[in-house]
């Protein structure tokens, strides 16, 4: 069992289902609470939420390991949420050693356990910061990251927790000026394209946690490129982003209705 007193910040308000912890329930992990979990299986009597979680972290993987590939030295990963297996770090690290990596998250939870992980990483990280200021998250990212050289951004997951009101496409573009030329943005995105009722459904849910979705069309998800070159295969669904293996991809891969793309700033 894990021991709350080492990763429950105190004024943690364990009743309010937390979408970083539902996320966490959804892929096996220990850090989350009751509230979290109800409102988990709630969503799984409505969408392949754990499917859905599944092909994300895969893609999370595969995306690291290709921009590591193409010589990507150092991440920022926003809305990075509670640390499990294969966390970015550990991906990037098995191409370099030597990649540094920053993550950023509002989740008190997260970032708590994030620190106490990487006592030992002089090259990672952890943040507490929202996503949604820039220009303090980039700046707290500097005393480890090196923007003037290019950087991977990871969006992963996490944008459909930003409204219409907060224009989360002027923020990816807030970010993106901020990157040097060669830098990456990937990230995956909730939509309703494939399952409309039941991601409206799911949306009912996440009405009742702290952090309510906005589903967005294959339209708004391309948008939020703007200004950056899609690198290949473009915009699909995530498990159809450079699968490893056919199996990767499946009979049906709309089934994990999330978009997923990475834009090169050129």
């Amino acid at each position: 069992m894990v021991d709350q007193v080492s990763w429950v910040p105190e004024g943690v308000n364990v009743d309010v289902p937390s979408s970083a912890r539902i996320y966490d329930y959804l892929l096996g992990g220990g850090h989350n609470f009751e509230a979290d979990r109800n409102t988990a299986e709630a969503l799984i009597k409505v969408l392949p939420v754990r499917d859905m979680a599944r092909r994300n972290r895969a893609y999370l993987r595969r995306v690291v390991l290709e921009l590591a590939d193409m010589g990507i030295t150092q991440f920022l990963d926003l809305g990075s949420g509670i640390p499990t297996v294969g966390n970015v770090h550990e991906i990037a690290h098995e191409v370099n050693p030597d990649a540094r990596v920053v993550y950023v998250d509002f989740e008190h939870v997260a970032i708590t356990h994030a620190e106490l992980m990487l006592a030992n990483e002089p090259n990672v990280t952890a943040v507490l910061a929202d996503l949604r200021v820039p220009e303090t998250v980039l700046k707290q990212a500097s005393t480890l990251l090196d923007f003037s050289k290019p950087v991977g951004l990871l969006i992963v997951g996490v944008l459909q927790f930003i409204p219409d009101a907060d224009d989360p496409w002027q923020i990816i573009e807030q970010y993106a000026e901020a990157l040097a030329p060669g830098s990456y943005v990937a990230l995956s995105h909730f939509t309703a394209d494939s399952m409309p009722e039941a991601m409206a459904a799911g949306k009912e849910i996440f009405a009742r946690t702290a952090e309510p979705i906005t589903p967005r069309t294959l339209e708004q998800v391309t948008q939020m490129l703007r200004g950056l070159e899609t690198v290949e295969p473009g915009i699909v669904f995530t498990p159809q982003w450079r699968p490893e293996s056919p199996d990767d991809v499946g009979e049906n891969p709309s089934r994990a209705n999330l978009y997923a793309a990475v834009g090169r700033k050129p």
